[in-house]
């Protein structure tokens, strides 16, 4: 993982020394949204949902509906490993064209 910080306006990036000059990378902030704490629950806000989340009933799942919930989480986990494996081969050969 690649962090930066934002100063002045612009980001300062530590990034792999390999890398060559206008190799192109994608941020995403990590809060997207949220600027100050005009975003931000209250006190009474927070308490309210801790409520709200207490009066909820714990979920009951036969052993059938957790065999099917982990067969499903396995065949995500394999695509997502693939799709991974896919995006970083066609980056480590596109860095190697440039």
């Amino acid at each position: 993982m690649i962090k930066a910080v934002v100063k002045g306006g612009r980001l300062e990036v530590e990034v792999p020394a390999d890398w060559p000059d206008g190799t192109e990378v994608e941020v995403c902030p990590l809060a997207p949204g949220i600027e100050d704490d005009a975003g931000m629950m209250s006190g009474e806000e927070i308490a309210e949902t801790l409520a709200a989340m207490d009066r909820v009933e714990p979920l009951e799942v036969t052993a059938a509906e957790r065999a099917a919930w982990e067969a499903e989480r396995a065949g995500r986990t394999r695509r997502e490993k693939a799709r991974f494996l896919t995006a970083y081969s066609a980056g480590r050969a596109r860095r190697r064209l440039q």
